[in-house]
């Protein structure tokens, strides 16, 4: 069988012709849709936030490559749907109320998709109220909220009180992060975890589910 590098290159190159093709390919050679995610696309996925990190890529690059690899990720919606056990979790993520920055957290929402879990992205300026109707219709296992603005961060403390009282706090590990957020706020605020860049949320994604 052929070897798809070609996947992974595309990606980290934010080839998306060329990321779909590769994909396109490795299905019709029979390879699984979970093998091409975990053995192609996560490991670009992780490559290039690695570069990020080290101050070897930026953001533009982060987001061409994760534009290749949403692409190449629809190709395999179909064959991924008939088997759902193979995702690593349901993640419901969007800016909190009040706040319409989404550019980092469509970053987060693309990475975590690529790496094997299903996300429900809600957008901007969502309500506690639309996070707890999003978290019940999904039975989610994370919660990710961002915020780029100090005057809107405090609402994350709103929405975690808000599943408290609607009896979900157990059932669902809460992120947060944004510029003006860090791992003080997350404990105060009882989050489970911050994150300040979209490769450690996936880390911090695939911790929580494993604890």
């Amino acid at each position: 069988m052929e070897n798809f590098n070609s996947l992974y290159e595309a990606i980290v190159k934010g080839d998306l012709a060329g990321a779909v093709e590769s994909t396109n390919k490795a299905i019709t050679e029979g390879l699984e849709p979970q093998t091409i995610i975990n053995d192609y696309m996560s490991k670009a996925m992780e490559e290039i936030g690695s570069r990020f990190e080290q101050g070897k890529a930026f953001v533009p690059e982060l987001l061409m490559a994760a534009r290749a690899m949403k692409g190449a990720l629809e190709q395999l919606k179909p064959l991924l749907a008939e088997n759902n056990t193979s995702r690593l979790g349901t993640v419901v993520i969007g800016t909190v109320k009040g706040d319409l920055h989404d550019i980092g957290k469509n970053l987060v929402a693309s990475m975590l998709e690529g790496c094997g879990f299903e996300v429900i992205n809600l957008g901007v300026d969502i309500s506690s109220e639309k996070f707890v109707e999003s978290i019940k219709e999904h039975n989610a296992n994370i919660l990710c909220l961002s915020a780029l603005l100090t005057t809107t961060m405090g609402y994350m403390q709103d929405i975690i009180m808000t599943l408290e009282k609607e009896g979900l706090r157990e059932q669902v590990k809460v992120m947060v992060g944004g510029a003006p957020v860090n791992s003080d706020f997350a404990n105060k605020i009882s989050a489970d975890g911050y994150s300040s860049n979209a490769n450690a949320a996936v880390a911090l994604a695939k911790n929580l589910m494993a604890s």
